[in-house]
């Protein structure tokens, strides 16, 4: 359901606008509220949208109008000129700094070692300490530890039950 009605501009900035324009009004859409925010951060309701207009300009005023689509188009699409620092590049990650993998039984061995050295450790500890790639390190610790998910230790990884009696019986040998 759709009504007409007619607009006319007393005045335009650029030569292309037209003028004249149809409006369809429909009342067939779902009604909008709009909202206002005070300093204060309280809201309130400053009205209700209850039609919607669509707007076309005249039909002898296409060609101006399809001319001013164009401009604004090729306005739009023209770079403007800026002036950049050019920024240091990122090295990338040369194969010496990437981290290789020891042997399963080796990497066993370091972190019964580290865990002598005190109980809990957070991954990233773990890392710095073995410099080994981390899904790997993952890999062991879920075989080897625990994850305190709370506590005074979460975040952590300590030895499981079974690997911490066996690393005492080591030391009282």
């Amino acid at each position: 359901m759709a009504e007409e009605f007619k607009m006319e501009m007393a005045q335009t900035n650029n030569g292309n606008t037209p003028k004249s324009y149809s409006l369809n009004m429909y009342n067939d859409f779902v009604p909008m509220c709009i909202f206002s925010e005070s300093n204060q951060g309280k809201y309130a309701c400053e009205g209700k949208v209850e039609n919607k207009f669509d707007m076309k300009p005249h039909s002898e005023n296409l060609a101006d109008y399809g001319k001013l689509c164009r401009e604004r188009t090729t306005k739009c699409m023209a770079k403007p000129r800026r002036v950049e620092e050019k920024k240091q590049p990122v090295p990338p990650r040369s194969f010496e700094t990437k981290r290789t993998r020891r042997g399963r039984t080796e990497m066993e061995n370091i972190l019964f070692k580290l865990f002598e050295r005190q109980p809990n450790w957070s991954l990233k500890q773990l890392m710095q300490e073995t410099d080994q790639p981390e899904q790997f390190l993952k890999e062991i610790l879920n075989d080897l530890c625990v994850y305190n998910k709370r506590g005074p230790n979460q975040g952590t990884h300590e030895l499981k039950p079974e690997y911490k009696k066996s690393t005492e019986d080591n030391n009282a040998t």
